[in-house]
């Protein structure tokens, strides 16, 4: 019922939608550019109404060149593995004598937890102008058929290996949030395998190796909360009128929703701040302000055995970091990493993965002698500023960068 409610209060909105977009760029032609007079604030309100809807298709990444050496080459999206649930996608620059030598191989590994891979796309563009760069880019849910099977944990860290094999040996894993347990997971399966596979150099950003650790307010709702009540209250079934039909799953208007209610106040006054820029015609700060609620608002559905997996085993019961963590009935054991030199990334005032609970991962791998290890805390951070923004491009990720060179 729930996904059917959500799905028909939708429906109805739409006609009102548009509606207020047609009328709000009459009146934003009325009011003039930078007018603040009632046609301007009318316009404003228009087009914040027009906003307010949810889009379930992952956005483009948009990233047509990059630099390489000072020159700009163009980049386009390749397909290089995919199975109904992911799509291992690279970025191919264009060819030419600059841009034909052998650059790292760089394995993205997106977070699972409603939003689509274009919410690193900072992160990519950072990584392109030095690094062959290659990002898991997870589906919605709700568009895989039945007959397509489950996905749940063990198929997260099965899907990393196969596209660690579709990349060959020598890669690098950067793995983000909710993706470093499954990260180290396959690095440590591959390791006691002693296989060809195993990546250079592994990179945890902010991600729950250890949600012990200072519990923030999402590791407290894991945990205040039997897994059975997350999937009698969290869980809904894909409508018929999708290709996913009867697919059970963790919606992400639902995810979205949790995520939003931590910090509701930074939200509305953003929102407020949007309103006042599109009623005073400053286009610019509109734009920045739009492209990120744009990109935040496209969410995709989790299926509901990922989903129920991650909560109890990473955030209820800690099986990687008490040495309980199995894939496939086959215990995991990071101890066992010994070639992968270490990279972890903590972000100071990150409310959604706690200090000290992603750095936990340097115990864990006890088999990598020191030098294959080193922690970085970027000050003046919260969650998503390890990743993006301005102090992950010049701060972090040079760190990141030296970290593969003198791995590879």
């Amino acid at each position: 019922m729930l996904y059917a409610a959500y799905d028909a209060c939708n429906d109805a909105m739409q006609p009102l939608r548009g509606l207020a977009r047609a009328n709000g760029g009459w009146l934003k032609r009325l009011a003039g550019n930078r007018s603040a007079g009632g046609p301007g604030k009318l316009a404003a309100a228009c087009e914040m109404l027009a906003q307010t809807t949810l889009t379930h298709y992952r956005p483009a990444f948009g990233i047509p060149t990059t630099t390489v050496d000072g020159r700009t080459v163009a980049v386009r999206e390749e397909v290089a593995c995919t199975t109904p649930f992911g799509t291992l996608v690279r970025f191919v620059k264009e060819s030419g004598s600059d841009v034909d030598k052998p650059q790292p191989r760089v394995l993205l590994i997106a977070p699972l937890s409603g939003h689509f891979a274009t919410l690193l796309r900072g992160t990519v563009t950072t990584l392109l102008p030095e690094h062959d760069v290659y990002i898991t880019d997870w589906h919605n849910a709700r568009n895989v058929p039945l007959s397509d099977g489950p996905f749940g944990f063990d198929e997260y860290v099965e899907h990393i290996i196969k596209f660690l094999e579709a990349m060959g040996p020598g890669a690098h894993m950067v793995a983000v949030c909710q993706s470093c347990v499954q990260a180290v997971a396959a690095a440590a399966l591959l390791a006691e395998d002693s296989s060809p596979l195993q990546p250079a150099s592994m990179t945890l950003m902010a991600g729950p190796v250890d949600a012990r650790v200072k519990p923030t307010k999402v590791n407290e709702l894991a945990v205040s909360k039997p897994i059975s009540w997350f999937e009698r209250n969290l869980i809904a079934t894909v409508p018929l009128r999708y290709l996913g039909a009867r697919r059970r799953v963790y919606p992400g208007f639902v995810q979205l929703s949790a995520f939003m209610s931590m910090n509701v106040d930074r939200h509305i006054k953003s929102h407020i701040e949007l309103y006042q820029s599109i009623a005073d015609g400053d286009q610019e700060r509109a734009r920045v302000l739009k492209s990120f609620y744009d990109e935040y608002f496209a969410v995709l559905d989790l299926a509901a055995e990922f989903y129920l997996e991650t909560v109890q085993r990473v955030f209820q019961e800690y099986h990687l970091a008490l040495g309980k963590l199995e894939w496939r009935g086959r215990r995991v054991d990071p101890r066992a990493i010994r070639r992968t030199a270490l990279l972890t990334v903590e972000g100071e005032k990150d409310d959604i993965c706690a200090v000290g609970q992603t750095v936990a991962a340097h115990d864990l791998c006890s088999g990598l002698r020191p030098y294959l290890k080193r922690h970085h805390l970027q000050a003046g951070v919260g969650h998503y500023g390890v990743f993006s923004g301005k102090r992950w491009s010049s701060q972090i990720y040079p760190i990141l960068r030296n970290t593969i060179l003198a791995s590879s």
